[in-house]
C-alpha cells in the first residue's frame, strides 16, 4: 500500500504524456532521485576498527562523514561548501582522514588531511597550480604518505614525502627521467618506475634502492602497452606483482621476479583480461582476481579466504567488491552492485561469516520499478564479436522502441553490468538503451583493444551502426528513433554519429566531447606529455597525421549535419578544453544550421556538481522527447 501511495505521489509531481504505450510504464523518477547527491556512500572502516567514515551531503554539497561504530554520533568532518568531495580514505595513523580535491574541475588536486582530534582541515600540497598524485601510503609509516607534484614542471611529477601531522614534506624522487608514474616497495620507498618509450610503448624500470641506479626490468610493446602494467611489490620486496599480456592475447597477473626476470603466472583467462586484484593491506599477498565478463567474477587465490568469499555472495544478490578492512582483518565493508537497484554496503564479520546491512546509496531508487541490463553480443561487420548491454523500459514490450545508443568514453574503457543512473533515466523516459564496448574498449584481449588503433571515427563507429543494425534486425529498435549521446569520447562518437551517419540518428546529445583531432592532440593537459606517444600511436600525430586527423574529425564535416544536436561543456574541463565544444557550434552556426550549447563555467570533464547534473540533464531529455519521442519530467 505505501508503495503503491508513493508511486501515485510520484506520478502527480511530473507532467508527461501518459497516452498510449507509455501508459504501461511506470511512474516518472524524478531527476533528483537519480542525478542528485547520493544520501550516503562509499563507507570505510579505520583502521583500529573504532569508528567509520563515509560520504553525505552537508548543506547540499557531498562530504566526509564519520560516526563510532555501535553509536548514532554521525557528523560531518569536511566543510567543503562547492564542488563536493567524492574520494577519501584513512591515513594508517587512524587519526587522520585524507581527500582530494580541485577547483572548479580544473583537476588541479591538492591533498587535505583532517585532524581527527582537533577536526582542523590541512591542504598538504598547498602550491599554486600544481596537480598532486597520491603515489603510496604503507601501514609501516602510518604519519607519512608519497605524493607526485608537478611543482617544478608541469609535465612531469616529483615524489615528495609529506608528514600527515605537521605536513613537512621533502623530495623524494626527482622525475628528471621523464617516468609516467612511481611505485614504493613495503617499506614506503621508490623502487619501480614506468616510463614511456616513445613508440607507443613503456618501460618497466627497478633500481634495488633510492641511492640505486635505475635499469629496465622488462618492456612492453605498443601491443602490450594499455594491457600491461605493475600492481604492486610482493611481500618479500624481491618481486612484483604485475599484469601482462606479453606472448598471449589476454591479460594475466605474473609475479615478476626481479632479480632474473622470469615470471609465474597466478591467474589467467582465454577470454577476458584481469580486470582486479584483492592485495592483502598488511600482509600483501594476491587472495583474489577479478575477471570482467558479463557479469563481474571472483577466483580465489588465497585459499584462506575461501569460506569468506563464498560467504559474502550469499549475504545479497550482485557483483561485489570489497571496499576496505580494519588492521585486524576482522571487519570487510562489502558493496553490492545490482542493475535494478542502488547500491547496498555492508559489514561483513570474518568470525561469524555474517553481514550486517548499513545502508544503501540511494534510499529513493528502492521504492520505484528500475530495469533490467542484459548482456547483449554480435557479430560486426568484419566478424569481430562485440559485447554490450541492452536495457528496455520496464513494463512494456522490447519491440520496435525508441533507442539512445549511449557511448561510453575512455575510449580505453568498458560498460559494465549494474546501476546506471543515466541508462536508468533512459529507461525510465520510455528508451531502449544500447551500450556498446566497441572495438578498443578494454577487458576482452588485446586484439579486441589494438583493433581500434587508428579507428577512431572509423571502425569503432562502425561497431556502435553494426550494434544498431542488430538491434533493428531483433525487432527491438525502431530504425526511424535512434539517438546517440555519451561523453568525452562519447561525445566524440555523437558528433561523428551527426556527419558521417546523419541518415541513422535523428539526433545526438554530446558532452565534453572533441571535436577536431589535431586541436584535441595539441591541447592536452601537460601531465599527459609523458604519454604522448600512446595517442599518436593509436590516433594518429597532430603533424605527421594531420590529414588523416582531420578527415576523423566532425568539425570539417558540419555541411553533413541535418539533425537536431545538443552540446554541453565545461568551462574549465583540463582534458577536452572548452574551444573543442565552442569552435564546434561556431561552425554549425556559421553554416546556417541550429544547434543546443549549454556551458557551466564551474565543471571540468563532466558535470560534477549536482545542480549541474540536473540541469543538463532537464535539458536532455525534453531535447530527446521532442526528436526522438520518449517522456520528460518539467
Amino acid at each position: 500500500m505505501r508503495r503503491r501511495l508513493f508511486l501515485s505521489v510520484l506520478a502527480c509531481a511530473v507532467l508527461a504524456p501518459a497516452v498510449g504505450v507509455w501508459a504501461d510504464l511506470p511512474p516518472l523518477i524524478p531527476r533528483e532521485v537519480l542525478f542528485g547527491n547520493p544520501d550516503k556512500a562509499g563507507p570505510q572502516i579505520s583502521p583500529d576498527g573504532t569508528r567509520m567514515a563515509y560520504l553525505a551531503p552537508d548543506e547540499g554539497v557531498l562530504n566526509v562523514w564519520m560516526r563510532t561504530i555501535g553509536q548514532n554520533d554521525d557528523k560531518p568532518i569536511t566543510k567543503d561548501r562547492k564542488r563536493g568531495i567524492r574520494a577519501y580514505f584513512w591515513a594508517p595513523n587512524n587519526n587522520h582522514i585524507l581527500y582530494i580535491q580541485d577547483k572548479d574541475g580544473d583537476e588541479n588536486w591538492h591533498v587535505y588531511a583532517v585532524d581527527l582530534k582537533t577536526m582542523d582541515i590541512n591542504d598538504l600540497t598547498p602550491m599554486p597550480k600544481i596537480q598532486a598524485r597520491i603515489t603510496a601510503v604503507e601501514q609501516t609509516h602510518p604519519d607519512e604518505i608519497l605524493v607526485g607534484i608537478n611543482d617544478r614542471d608541469p609535465r612531469l611529477h616529483d615524489v615528495y614525502r609529506i608528514n600527515i601531522t605537521t605536513g613537512d614534506k621533502k623530495l623524494e624522487a626527482k622525475n628528471d627521467e621523464g617516468f609516467v608514474g612511481y611505485l614504493a616497495d613495503h617499506d614506503l620507498k621508490i623502487r619501480a618506475a614506468l616510463k614511456s618509450d616513445m613508440k607507443g610503448g613503456f618501460e618497466l624500470a627497478y633500481r634495488d634502492d633510492p641511492a640505486s641506479a635505475w635499469r629496465t626490468i622488462t618492456t612492453w610493446g605498443v601491443e602490450d602497452s594499455l594491457t600491461s602494467k605493475p600492481i604492486a611489490f610482493t611481500p618479500d620486496g624481491n618481486g612484483l606483482y604485475v599484469l601482462n599480456s606479453a606472448g598471449t592475447n589476454t591479460t594475466q597477473l605474473r609475479r615478476l621476479d626481479l632479480g632474473d626476470g622470469s615470471e609465474k603466472v597466478m591467474a589467467q583467462d582465454n577470454t577476458y583480461d584481469v580486470g582486479g586484484v584483492m592485495i592483502h593491506p598488511i600482509n600483501h599477498n594476491v587472495q583474489a582476481v577479478a575477471f570482467n565478463r558479463d557479469r563481474l567474477d571472483w577466483q580465489v587465490i588465497d585459499t584462506s579466504i575461501e569460506g569468506d568469499i563464498n560467504a559474502i555472495k550469499k549475504i545479497c544478490d550482485g557483483d561485489f567488491g570489497i571496499i576496505n578492512r580494519d588492521n585486524a582483518d576482522k571487519t570487510w565493508l562489502v558493496a553490492y552492485n545490482i542493475d535494478n537497484g542502488p547500491v547496498r554496503y555492508y559489514a561483513y564479520d570474518r568470525q561469524t561469516r555474517k553481514g550486517e546491512f548499513l545502508f544503501t546509496n540511494r534510499k529513493d531508487l528502492e521504492k520505484v520499478t528500475l530495469a533490467e541490463m542484459k548482456p547483449i553480443e554480435f557479430k560486426a561487420g568484419d566478424g569481430l564479436t562485440v559485447h554490450g548491454y541492452l536495457t528496455t523500459p520496464p513494463g512494456i514490450e522490447a519491440k520496435n522502441l525508441p533507442t539512445v545508443v549511449f557511448v561510453h568514453g575512455g575510449p580505453w574503457y568498458r560498460d559494465s553490468w549494474g546501476l546506471d543512473p543515466e541508462v536508468q533515466w533512459l529507461a525510465n523516459r520510455g528508451y531502449a538503451v544500447l551500450q556498446i564496448n566497441f572495438r578498443g574498449s578494454t577487458g576482452y584481449g588485446k586484439e579486441f583493444l589494438n583493433a581500434a588503433n587508428r579507428e577512431w571515427g572509423g571502425k569503432m563507429h562502425q561497431d556502435l551502426v553494426d550494434g544498431v543494425k542488430w538491434g533493428i534486425k531483433k525487432g527491438i529498435v525502431n530504425p526511424d528513433k535512434v539517438a546517440i549521446m555519451g561523453a568525452s569520447y562519447g561525445g566524440y562518437a555523437t558528433l561523428v554519429g551527426m556527419t558521417t551517419t546523419p541518415d541513422l540518428f535523428c539526433c545526438g546529445v554530446d558532452m565534453v566531447g572533441p571535436s577536431n583531432l589535431i586541436t584535441f592532440m595539441n591541447t592536452i593537459p601537460p601531465y599527459w606529455k609523458t604519454w604522448e606517444s600512446v595517442w599518436w600511436t593509436r590516433v594518429g600525430h597532430p603533424e605527421k597525421d594531420a590529414e588523416f586527423l582531420k578527415s576523423r574529425s566532425p568539425l570539417f564535416k558540419i555541411d553533413q549535419i541535418t539533425k537536431p544536436l545538443l552540446i554541453g561543456q565545461g568551462a574549465n574541463d583540463p582534458r577536452i578544453k572548452v574551444d573543442e565544444s565552442r569552435q564546434m557550434v561556431d561552425a554549425i552556426k556559421t553554416a546556417g544550421k541550429t544547434v543546443e550549447y549549454v556551458e557551466y563555467p564551474d565543471e571540468g570533464h563532466g558535470f560534477a556538481r549536482p545542480e549541474n547534473r540536473l540541469d543538463f540533464f532537464a535539458k536532455a531529455e525534453k531535447f530527446l522527447a521532442t526528436h526522438v519521442g520518449g517522456r520528460y519530467e518539467q
